[in-house]
């Protein structure tokens, strides 16, 4: 059974957002694209969690999450939390996709 986008983000938000806030704050000198990461992710938490929500009200900051990633690949000098978070988001994603 696929588990659907509004479930799987209910269920990854707290932890996505203890994990975006850190890897911005240890990683954001190096890797200033995780601001706007951190950001998108906001973003697409406050849409989600609207009483009128669409999953069309998230097709722009899923492409551009997916695109500022390079399609959540994290990079060389990423720690565990850094590699976990592209792992979730790539999950919601697919999630979205689906």
């Amino acid at each position: 059974m696929t588990t659907t986008f509004k479930v799987y983000a209910k269920k990854a938000f707290p932890e996505l957002d203890k994990f975006t806030r850190t890897i911005e704050k240890v990683h954001g000198e190096n890797h200033p694209e995780l601001r706007e990461v951190r950001q998108l992710f906001l973003t697409i938490q406050d849409k989600t969690q609207k009483d009128d929500f669409t999953r069309v009200m998230l097709t722009s900051d899923i492409a551009r999450l997916q695109s500022i990633t390079a399609n959540y690949t994290p990079p060389a000098d990423a720690c565990q939390a850094y590699q976990k978070t592209y792992v979730m988001l790539k999950a919601l994603d697919e999630t979205y996709q689906k």
